[in-house]
């Protein structure tokens, strides 16, 4: 049945591969049910409920990837798109999380239109590859600097450029920056030593020392403050707490958001998610060496209708724009070839709700080196861009991006 339905020996593959290939992919992505409660959180929303809605849209859009493209590409919450939400949408323009959902589950509908025609893969191919790395690099360095923020080390209410000094408080938000930087030197050691879920095991491994902290003193629990304890309560998953995002992005006072607003919002996520899908899928299948003479990927509109299904849904389940993650490129790198890497994925995404408990209670010191290293990985696109005066039509519009 699995070769009838991927095609495994046509793909040169085996279903035992194939399996390894899609847990690897998850261990490379599951960071993101850590840091996506953190970053939505930060709009009013339940973490538990984002966990959900995170791994529930995952396993729709992954799983649709595997079945409907037989391609080893898995989805998630979408880096960058989750920060824009969280910290342009709602916390620059200041509209409610419910608008911003609507906004994303309206983008989707015209992302399924877009698939089913040959629409979106033209806008594509028009938009010049230059622009579409200085893109990629102005998100990158967005993460990092919400990454920055989120650890504590930049801080400043009128410019979040100022280093925060570790010795004010330091037992509570001085220790947090610390741990943040060991963080991050410990995810830049295991990613240098190509450590398989380097960035996972960084976030872990940082929440461990964190507790330990706090277990001889270092870090002193202020709940008045925002500081709590670090050690999780463990117990089963609240799938109630669905509910309190379930279909609220149809729960919105139009009174208060102005139509012409709402279509701006709506075409800012469009930007920004025309550029992270297509540019990981082209990415991610040049790497697999899955593009045709002509440079492109054969399954390309099963593949952004999928995105595009997993986006829509997400939005009603209470998450950000769900796209392809660039880290599918792990599973390809030890022999993802087929739909089956992805079904794996989808399924390890669907039993990640159980432990909820768990993912939520990560403090954000310990998944902001998460966020700055995502950052650095988008930042090196910067050196395929050719600044030269031959190139200067396409590199000003790309600095400007970047800018």
């Amino acid at each position: 049945m699995l070769e009838r339905v991927f095609k495994l020996s046509d793909n040169k593959t085996t279903v035992r591969t194939e399996v390894m290939a899609g847990v690897t992919t998850f261990m490379t992505m599951a960071y993101i049910l850590a840091v996506n409660p953190s970053i939505l959180g930060s709009t009013g929303m339940d973490p538990t409920a984002v966990l959900l809605a995170t791994a529930l849209a995952s396993f729709i859009g992954t799983v649709c990837m595997a079945l409907m493209a037989n391609l080893p590409f898995a989805l998630s919450a979408g880096m960058g798109l989750n920060a824009f939400m969280a910290y342009t949408v709602v916390a620059g323009y200041g509209y409610s999380w419910q608008v911003a959902l609507l906004a994303v589950f309206v983008e989707g509908l015209i992302f399924v239109v877009l698939s089913l025609t040959n629409v979106r893969e033209a806008i594509f191919n028009a938009i010049p590859l230059t622009l579409k790395r200085g893109v990629s690099v102005g998100i990158g360095l967005f993460i990092a600097f919400i990454g920055l923020q989120n650890a504590g080390l930049s801080v400043d209410s009128s410019t979040l450029v100022t280093i925060t000094s570790f010795t004010d408080n330091f037992h509570t938000a001085g220790i947090c920056a610390l741990l943040a930087l060991v963080g991050l030197f410990i995810t830049a050691v295991l990613y240098i030593h190509q450590v398989k879920g380097a960035i996972l095991f960084g976030i872990l491994l940082t929440w461990i020392i964190g507790m330990a902290c706090q277990g001889v003193g270092l870090y002193v629990p202020d709940a008045e403050a925002g500081f709590y304890s670090l050690f999780p309560a463990f117990g089963m998953t609240d799938f109630t707490k669905l509910g309190l995002t379930f279909g609220q992005c149809f729960n919105v006072d139009f009174s208060t958001v102005g139509i012409i607003n709402f279509i701006v919002v709506i075409f800012s996520f469009l930007f920004v998610d025309i550029f992270d899908t297509l540019g990981t899928l082209i990415g991610v299948a040049t790497k697999a060496d899955m593009l045709d003479k002509d440079g492109k990927l054969p399954r390309i509109k099963p593949a952004l209708l999928s995105d595009a299904i997993a986006t829509s849904a997400g939005a009603v389940l209470g998450t950000s724009t769900t796209t392809t993650f660039v880290e599918s490129a792990s599973g390809v790198a030890v022999g993802g070839r087929t739909g089956l890497t992805a079904l794996v994925t989808a399924g390890l995404f669907l039993v990640s709700t159980l432990f909820a408990p768990i993912f939520t209670a990560i403090p954000s010191f310990a998944t902001a080196p998460a966020l700055i290293m995502v950052g650095f990985l988008m930042v090196g696109t910067v050196t395929e861009i050719r600044f030269d005066l031959d190139n200067l039509t396409d590199a000003i519009p790309a600095y400007l991006a970047i800018l």
